[in-house]
């Protein structure tokens, strides 16, 4: 079951060879339209029909406290929402990108809806690269994604790419996340994301020297080990505050065998016996194997889920030992 909708992307096809393929650098209004998100969200005041069960017909009623969102091409419906909800369009996701693609030395590469459009996000190349020990290379992105059914705000985070395996791992600056987060009770303000995300685009090398360190942090298989352990494992969910703690055995056994060498640049000279390995195992599980309904679940929990956070705690337990 593909949670992809639809979709446009350049350059190498997509990891569910679904979407149409662009060459590089089209106009927005190119993207909108091959990307399948030339569409509006409409609202609609929700009604319903009230009557004696073994009535043909009943009463229609208005619940104006709930309006009903609706893709404008299809009429399908997307979510029901309160009044005070504040939609983002997603021509506004696109626009976001208009005046970094045009002036800024950004690239559009992948956008697209999730879930017949409950979900939109757009992914673009920010230009930022950086290499580790002459053969690792790593690309900055900027990803801007949203929902209307209630199970993400409006999010546009800074995101790395590994070439040679595609992991990604959301950039992090210092306390920020180089993450904005706007919940849809708030009016989306595409200047002022921008604003806050601008000290994230200056501290693409600040990033590159903590992945740098990373790469020159040895550890032992007993480091390695301890380290997984801290990331895979979590709080107990049984009510009593003596629980054992819960280790996700499989995870700790596949993460070990991607450090070990199975992992895609497990033997390149950044990652072998380092602590940038050990956390390219962990990025490598979530993205590629971590246990997920489709390919598509997994990279949509990868970016905006349950997997991004794993990823993130990941990092922080490496940014300690380098700290």
């Amino acid at each position: 079951m593909h949670l992809v909708s639809s979709m446009a992307y350049v350059g190498e096809r997509p990891w569910h060879g679904l979407g149409n393929k662009l060459a590089p650098r089209q106009p927005i209004e190119v993207w909108a339209q091959q990307s399948g998100l030339d569409w509006t969200i409409e609202s609609s005041e929700v009604r319903f029909v009230s009557g004696n069960a073994g009535s043909n017909i009943g009463a229609i009623h208005a619940y104006p406290e709930q309006r009903v969102l609706y893709r404008s091409d299809t009429k399908a419906p997307l979510a029901t929402v309160s009044e005070r909800y504040q939609v983002v369009q997603p021509a506004q996701i696109l626009d976001f990108y208009r005046d970094l693609t045009d002036a800024g030395g950004f690239e559009l590469e992948t956008a697209g809806a999730l879930a017949g459009g409950r979900k939109i996000w757009a992914l673009a190349k920010t230009g930022h690269s950086g290499t580790l020990k002459t053969k690792d290379t790593i690309k900055g992105y900027l990803l801007l994604a949203t929902a209307c059914d209630g199970t993400l705000c409006t999010v546009a985070q800074f995101t790395s790419v590994r070439v040679v395996c595609a992991n990604t791992l959301q950039i992090a600056l210092g306390d920020a996340a180089g993450a904005v987060k706007v919940s849809h009770r708030t009016r989306f303000d595409a200047d002022a994301v921008k604003r806050q995300l601008g000290i994230a685009v200056s501290s693409w090398d600040a990033f590159m020297a903590r992945t740098k360190a990373m790469a020159e942090y040895k550890v032992t298989d007993a480091a390695v080990e301890a380290f997984f352990r801290r990331v895979l494992t979590y709080p107990s969910t049984h009510p009593s505050e003596r629980a054992t703690p819960i280790v996700n055995e499989r995870a700790l056994r596949l993460v070990g065998e991607l450090y070990a060498g199975r992992g895609m640049g497990a033997q390149l000279p950044s990652a072998s016996n380092s602590l940038w390995g050990a956390l390219n195992a962990v990025t490598e599980y979530v993205d590629h194997h971590r246990k997920a309904r489709s390919d598509d679940h997994r990279r949509d929990a990868a970016w905006l889920g349950a997997g991004a956070a794993l990823k993130q705690r990941s990092w922080d337990e490496a940014m300690r030992l380098i700290a």
